[in-house]
């Protein structure tokens, strides 16, 4: 798995994208052994990016958090989970009112191990019944991660108030608290 050092211990990198990544920033930010969260653009055929662009569509980008975690307090398989409790892994380019590719839903993964755990937690999932429409998430490997605009960035803890924040993302941070608890942060 990639890793990156921090403060002398060895933290994984994980890349997910569930439709618009200021949702999936703010449920992960809250995870316990999660100690970043960068919203970006992954899985895209133009460089460098800009939001605007990969809003047309047309970049193949998608909107995507890459999360530095620590595997001893919170396990790869673990973030899978609450990956696919907070968004809807059946709907192909769109959640909820956030239509596109951008907005797909995709693993991301940086190795074998990653590739893996990934399509066993969606067999594991399709086999379980949860959902009634086959998951269309796509695992494929990380190409190029592009680093989103500063103006994403924490963009539920500095716009609490806003329409969106309060019809879509605070929902999907309910959820979390309410079904997994104790992953979260004390």
């Amino acid at each position: 798995m990639t890793e990156r050092q921090t403060g002398g211990s060895a933290h994984e990198v994980a890349t997910l994208a569930g439709g618009c990544f200021w949702c999936l920033e703010a449920v992960f930010e809250l995870v316990r052994g999660v100690e970043r969260v960068d919203p970006g653009y992954t899985g895209g055929s133009v460089p460098d990016p800009t939001y605007e662009q990969i809003c047309t569509g047309n970049t193949g980008h998608a909107e995507a958090v890459q999360l530095t975690f620590d595997p001893a307090v919170v396990s790869y398989g673990e973030l899978l989970d609450l990956f696919f409790v907070t968004h809807d892994p059946t709907t192909l380019d769109r959640q909820g009112p956030d239509a596109g590719t951008q907005y797909r839903s995709a693993v991301f993964h940086h190795s074998p191990a990653q590739r893996e755990a990934a399509e066993q937690a969606i067999a594991s999932l399709t086999a379980s019944g949860v959902w009634k429409d086959p998951i269309v998430t796509e695992v494929v490997p990380l190409a190029d991660y592009y680093q989103a605009e500063e103006y994403h960035r924490e963009y539920f803890r500095r716009n609490p108030g806003s329409g969106y924040c309060q019809a879509i993302i605070a929902p999907k941070v309910a959820k979390l608290r309410k079904e997994r608890f104790a992953a979260l942060k004390a």
